[in-house]
Parts: C-alpha cells; sequence; structure tokens
C-alpha cells in the first residue's frame, strides 16, 4: 500500500474515532445535566382548577371533579403540549417570585410554538391558597406546584411541563452563549447600562437589565413582557447554534445548576433533535387587561371574556393531529 493512502486512512481513522468520543462525550454530559434539572412535581388533585371541555395534549380531564392525570410522554408522543416558563427571582431568606412567566404551546405537526406572557401583577386566585392575589406569589407560597395549578385555572388549560429558570442564572447562560442579539424599539438607561434604540448585542449583565425595566416603559408590563420573549427566543437560538454547540460543556453544566424541569432527558433529546428544528414558526400574543389598585396595591386585571379569548387561542393552536413518531 502506498505510504499517502496509509496516511489518509490513518487520518481518516483518527478523524472518525475523535468525533465519536466526542459525541459520546457531549450525550453524557447532557445526560448528566438533564439529570441535575430533572424534577418532577407533584400531581395535581381533584378540583384544583375549573372543569375543561377537553384535555389538551398529554392530559385526560374528568369533567365532573376537574381532576387532571399528567401524560409525561406528550413530547415522545409527537403530541402538541404546553410549558410554562418561570424565572425566579431569589432573595435571602425568601423562596422568590416568578416574576416572568411565560406559556409557550408548540405543535409538532404544525412546526409552529406559540408564546405569552402573564403579567406578574395578574390578579387572581391562587389555587391552594383561597385567596385572591397577584399571580406571581403563587410561587412563594407554593413553588412550582402552586405556581402551575393557579395558571391552569386562570387560563382553563392544562399546563404539560414546566420550566424554572434562577434570574441570576439566567445572566451566566446569556454569556456562555455569546451573548444575544435584540432590536431595542426603546431608548432608556436602566441598573446603570444605557440601552441605545436600534440593534444590540448584549451581554448576561446587560440581557438581565433588559429583562427587567419596566417603570421606564411606556407599556409597562406589557413593553417588558416583549423584550422577555425576545430574550428567550434569541437564548434559544443560540444556545443551538454552532456557537453554542462549540460551547456545550459549560452551557449544559450551567444549565444543570440554574434550571429545574421535568422534562425527562429522553423528551429533551426528542425535542432538541426531532421537534425543535421542524419549528418554522412562532407567534406571540398578548394578555390583555387593565391597571387597578385595590386597597392601595396595584394589580393587573384581565376579565372572563380575556381569559376565554387565550383559551380559544391555545385550543386553536393544538388542534392538528399529532405526527408519526
Amino acid at each position: 500500500m502506498k505510504r499517502w493512502l496509509k496516511i489518509t486512512l490513518g487520518a481518516a481513522a483518527l478523524l472518525v474515532i475523535g468525533a465519536t468520543a466526542y459525541t459520546a462525550y457531549v450525550y453524557h454530559s447532557f445526560k448528566t445535566a438533564a439529570n441535575a434539572m430533572y424534577h418532577p412535581r407533584s400531581i395535581v388533585q381533584p378540583g384544583a382548577f375549573s372543569t375543561l371541555a377537553t384535555g389538551g395534549a398529554g392530559r385526560s380531564v374528568d369533567t365532573d371533579s376537574g381532576s387532571i392525570t399528567p401524560n409525561p410522554a406528550a413530547i415522545s408522543q409527537f403530541k402538541p403540549f404546553t410549558v410554562l416558563v418561570l424565572g425566579v427571582d431569589r432573595r435571602s431568606h425568601d423562596p422568590g417570585r416568578s416574576d416572568t412567566m411565560i406559556v409557550l404551546s408548540v405543535n409538532p405537526a404544525e412546526g409552529s410554538m406559540l408564546m405569552f406572557n402573564i403579567p406578574r401583577d395578574t390578579r387572581t386566585e391562587l389555587i391552594g391558597r383561597g385567596r385572591e392575589d397577584k399571580i406571581n406569589h403563587a410561587f412563594a407560597f407554593g413553588g412550582v406546584d402552586m405556581s402551575i395549578r393557579t395558571v391552569e385555572h386562570f387560563l382553563n388549560y392544562p399546563i404539560d411541563y414546566y420550566v424554572q429558570m434562577n434570574m441570576e442564572g439566567f445572566a451566566k447562560m446569556v454569556d456562555l452563549v455569546g451573548g444575544v442579539e435584540v432590536h431595542n424599539p426603546l431608548d432608556f438607561q436602566y441598573e446603570g447600562h444605557h440601552f441605545a434604540q436600534g440593534n444590540l448585542n448584549l451581554s448576561g449583565a446587560e440581557a438581565l437589565a433588559y429583562a427587567r425595566m419596566r417603570f421606564d416603559d411606556p407599556r409597562g408590563d406589557l413593553g417588558r413582557n416583549a423584550r422577555q420573549r425576545e430574550l428567550l427566543k434569541q437564548i434559544l437560538a443560540q444556545s443551538i447554534s454552532k456557537k453554542g454547540l462549540l460551547r456545550v460543556k459549560p452551557i449544559l453544566e450551567a444549565a444543570g445548576e440554574q434550571i429545574r424541569t421535568d422534562i425527562t432527558f429522553d423528551d429533551m433529546t426528542t425535542f432538541l433533535t426531532r421537534i425543535g428544528p421542524s419549528l418554522k414558526q412562532t407567534d406571540t400574543v398578548e394578555l390583555k387587561g387593565h391597571g387597578r389598585k385595590i386597597n392601595g396595591v396595584y394589580y393587573y386585571m384581565v376579565d372572563e371574556q380575556e381569559r376565554q379569548r387565550i383559551h380559544g387561542v391555545l385550543e386553536k393552536h393544538r388542534l392538528t393531529t399529532a405526527i408519526s413518531p
């Protein structure tokens, strides 16, 4: 055999071995991080929220008792599913509040995702607390379980999965993916940062400040919510980009430390390899309401008609036959 052929075959073999080893390394790192993130929630008890005409993806509903039976196979079965994203600001000696609440509805067959915020000051009944209060207080009183049950009651619609992220960890994740690019519609300053109008590339600390500002925004919470949705979309895009893949180990390690979810490793793999790449469209909707003070406390009031409208939007988004796995 000629010397050049031996060299070529040897180099090819080394590349194959190296690629195989790297793939195994990434797989192991991903599985370790996914297992660290995995925190299943309690099963919702009967009567947790008002009865549903339909159960939504991954759930069966007893229309007499209002109880929900979670189906953790919604993603693996390629059915439409919902995710509640909670951005939590933790304080010392305080469990924190979910200052960011974003609902995602994913329809694999349509290749589409719908996303909307629930403003933190939204007044609603806290399920398990027995009183009306700001919706973000549900996390302080009952953690993820109460937050999900309260959102399900508020929307009259089931939540299949949750993702909880520490907001300080959010800044670290942004830095690890190499920053995020956003289009800023409003010139403002916040927490020592100046955000000029136009296209910006934000570091982690800048992105966190950009996500938090609301009082200087003419649209208040609605303006902040729009910025948070754009940041979430950009982080997801950056995480699966070539730049993100080059930082896969520290990104996964940070995710394991800062994120909690009830999405299993197998379902994460299915989403990242099969469902995520097929998502061609992301739509957003706003929850309409108005501000009002009750006993000197500000609340965002959403009437029953608007809640029914959002419920209808979610129903319409999921009504497509599931694709074959």
